[in-house]
């Protein structure tokens, strides 16, 4: 049962995160634009809770990637590496804390197949 006191949290929170969203956009125009959206984010590694955050989202390439993570000041180490046996679905995933909300970047990528032209 969500009380008052609940629901107010939860817009704080997700209100929170559309800030950060803004300040994004606001503050890096000079970077390549990634799909943006507010979402509930899981616990980092040090642990937590779910929370309201921002998903970065790239699929223009692996560079793209690093120039937000680098932006957004994300931990090289916490990098994280997910690729599929079929070549298809693979993807780099970083997440941390930006202007105070959470935030995670994910790239996807494919590998070029070195017969296929470019």
């Amino acid at each position: 049962m969500t009380t008052q006191a609940d629901s107010r949290d939860l817009t704080r929170t997700q209100t929170n995160a559309a800030g950060a969203l803004l300040a994004m956009v606001t503050v890096f125009p000079h970077l390549p634009a990634p799909g943006l959206r507010l979402e509930i984010l899981p616990p980092g590694k040090a642990g937590g809770t779910y929370a309201w955050g921002v998903n970065v989202s790239i699929h223009d390439g692996l560079g793209h990637f690093e120039q937000w993570r680098a932006a957004l000041g994300l931990d090289t180490d916490d990098v994280t590496a997910y690729l599929d046996d079929d070549d298809l679905t693979n993807w780099l995933q970083v997440s941390g804390t930006w202007s105070g909300v959470p935030v995670q970047i994910i790239g996807y990528f494919r590998f070029a197949d070195p017969g296929e032209p470019q």
